[in-house]
């Protein structure tokens, strides 16, 4: 190999890692605990999320963040962060972090015998900014009734909780 041919290789590897570098990460699918420390004053961009109106203190009750886009709201393998946990009857609270200022929206599901899978006689859901779930929407309403801003802090939303069942 030439010496023009070796420096040509290494000039193309050094170009290609740099741009990768400054390429801006698509973190998808980050599986996160519950840490309520990362809401705290001047700890964000996060989102605090209030569920209320958990139905039952048994089973799974998942969160995660969307980017508020129609591209990505509800699309599969498209949520940034999830957090799993217990469920506790009546009120819970969640934080979750976001990559930066933006509109995102999240989406609530209880998955009351934690199967996995989603049973409409019994599971429940919501999301952000509360829309109507119906069967013509099929419980997925459009990105832009769920979606909300999210600057540099912690912002706070309430989701109340539709059972079906």
């Amino acid at each position: 190999m030439t010496l023009r041919k070796t420096l040509g290789i290494a000039a193309g590897a050094m170009l290609t890692a740099g741009l990768l570098a400054t390429a801006p990460a698509q973190a998808y699918q980050q599986k996160i605990s519950n840490d309520l420390g990362r809401c705290s004053a001047g700890s964000g961009p996060a989102v605090k999320v209030t569920v209320r109106g958990v139905k039952a203190s048994r089973g799974t009750i998942r969160v995660q963040t969307y980017r508020g886009t129609s591209s990505e709201w509800l699309k599969k393998g498209k949520w940034l962060h999830r957090v799993e946990a217990p469920a506790q009857r009546g009120t819970m609270t969640f934080c979750l972090p976001v990559p930066a200022a933006g509109t995102y929206a999240v989406a609530v599901r209880h998955d009351l015998n934690g199967n996995g899978d989603t049973d409409l006689r019994e599971d429940g859901g919501g999301m952000s900014n509360d829309p109507s779930i119906n069967i013509f929407n099929l419980g997925k309403p459009s990105y832009t009734k769920t979606a909300f801003p999210v600057g540099d802090d912690v912002k706070s939303i309430t989701i109340n909780m539709k059972y079906w069942g």
